[in-house]
């Protein structure tokens, strides 16, 4: 289980940016977030990586980035958090703002 946090970490930190869906299989919401999600990834292509992590599954992840509720989107590069939002955005918002916040991060 540990190798599952240390790729976390890995990913978080490495020179592509990640976006962070914190998700649980029992939130409404997080289900809507899923096709918005997969639509962002294919916007973005490869400027951000998108991955989801179950706060069920991963609690000490949650713990850490002090996820309060669900869902929670979290903009990492080279470790560091560049944006978070908590709750669902539309497709449009949640591409222009990681744009965004990567434009005036570099």
């Amino acid at each position: 289980m540990h190798s599952q946090v240390n790729t976390f970490q890995q990913l978080i930190e490495g020179d592509l940016p990640v976006l962070v869906d914190f998700y649980a299989d029992w939130c409404g919401p997080c289900k809507q977030m899923n096709p918005i999600l997969e639509e962002t990834s294919k916007l973005l292509g490869k400027k951000v990586k998108v991955i989801k992590v179950d706060v069920d599954r991963n609690s000490s992840a949650a713990s850490k980035f002090q996820v309060r509720g669900v869902p929670t989107l979290i903009l990492f590069h080279h470790g560091k958090i560049l944006w978070r939002h908590s709750g669902t955005l539309a497709t449009s918002q949640l591409v222009h703002m990681v744009e965004k916040n990567l434009i005036s991060n570099h």
